[in-house]
């Protein structure tokens, strides 16, 4: 088990004030789980993986691994393998020798560490160019390597900064199935870095959402998406992206009405909120509506749409369009007869709403269907 407490990284330059790349980081990773961080760039995350693997000094907090304290422990002593997103390949090895690099300081015979070395190599697809040189290789072969080094190792802990960023869609889809089902198999303890939500998706057990140095909300993908703790998480999570629009909040007999203007309104009754929920809103006058546009129903409805683009990618549509100056998306299974100008009504349900404060709150959660 991982656990992060209170974690700070500042980076002091001279002249410069100095970045808070990350702030009061609290996180648990269970033995054997893939977690990912998850965020756009300079949100933390590399700087975070950096502190656990020891290449940087942790400002302020703790790191424990299996109940040892190893935040103040040089990289060598912390039973960490991590791939970089540089690579840092040795340029006189070759790609065998490299791998087999992070063996030397093992008990394994010269046998079983070249069968080692030939399994990795087999699951991520180098084993054609284990006698080239770093320099002989192309940039996706080199995050390769620079992959199946640290998974070749024994360690408590696997650390992977972007390991398939340079890859070509398909190879990249083989094998995150391939490293998930190594890493679930051997039960591995694993971090990785990424910004690419279908990655994150696609590997991890669970996904801590990072922006600003902070973490927004650390949970399955689904949790992410059903119950977003702030209006950050549900605008960032999910493709195309949660649609959002500003209400005035009224009160209404039984509940309340959402108005977004150009007449058109909609009404959540009391039973369909927490007592926390119509509390909150009771004492303001205006929140965000999240729609998810997976959850817009498009040819139906009474809310008039004007056509911005409808695209079809092969097995579903998606329908943008101007609502009264703003911008809706809507998905919907097969094709839909629209062209851009014309009008089609989108139904949007209460329902379905997220509701959030104007600072980004969750006031109430979609239901879940």
């Amino acid at each position: 088990m991982l656990e992060l407490r209170g974690i700070d990284k500042v980076y002091h330059s001279r002249g410069k004030p100095p970045v808070q790349a990350v702030c009061a980081l609290d996180m648990v990773v269970e033995k054997g789980e893939i977690v990912a961080l998850l965020g756009s760039s300079g949100c933390g995350k590399t700087s975070t993986l950096r502190m656990i693997a020891g290449f940087e000094d942790v400002s302020a907090g703790s790191i424990a691994l299996h109940g040892r304290q190893i935040h103040e422990l040089p990289p060598a002593r912390r039973k960490v393998a991590m791939a970089f997103e540089g690579y840092s390949l040795y340029p006189p090895l070759t790609v065998r020798e490299n791998i087999a690099f992070a063996l030397k300081s093992t008990q394994l015979s010269r046998a079983d560490a070249s069968r080692r070395v030939d399994e990795i190599a087999r699951l991520i697809e180098i084993d054609d160019i284990l006698d080239s040189y770093p320099r002989a290789i192309s940039g996706g072969q080199q995050q390769r390597v620079s992959l199946a080094r640290a998974l070749v190792r024994d360690a408590d802990l696997y650390l992977l900064d972007e390991p398939m960023g340079q890859l070509e869609p398909q190879l990249r889809a083989v094998l995150r199935g391939r490293i998930k089902s190594l890493l679930a198999e051997r039960g591995m303890t694993a971090i990785f870095v990424t910004h690419d939500q279908t990655e994150a998706s696609a590997l991890a057990d669970r996904i801590a959402v990072m922006e600003g140095g902070l973490l927004q909300q650390f949970a399955s993908e689904k949790e992410l998406k059903n119950r977003p703790a702030n209006l950050f998480v549900a605008s960032f999570i999910g493709e195309p992206p949660m649609n959002l629009l500003d209400a005035d909040v009224i009160r209404s007999d039984g509940g309340f009405r959402l108005s977004i203007g150009s007449g058109m309104t909609f009404d959540i009754g009391a039973s369909a909120l927490s007592r926390e929920a119509a509390r909150t809103l009771g004492e303001t006058t205006k929140v965000r509506i999240g729609i998810r546009p997976q959850k817009i129903a498009v040819g139906t409805g009474n809310v008039p749409v004007k056509v911005v683009s409808n695209q079809w990618l092969g097995d579903q549509s998606h329908v943008a369009g101007d609502c009264g100056g703003r911008m809706l998306i809507a998905v919907t299974q097969g094709r839909v007869a629209a062209r851009p100008g014309g009008m089609v009504p989108f139904a949007l349900e209460p329902r379905h709403f997220h509701l959030f404060g104007v600072d980004g709150t969750c006031i109430r959660h979609a239901e879940v269907s």
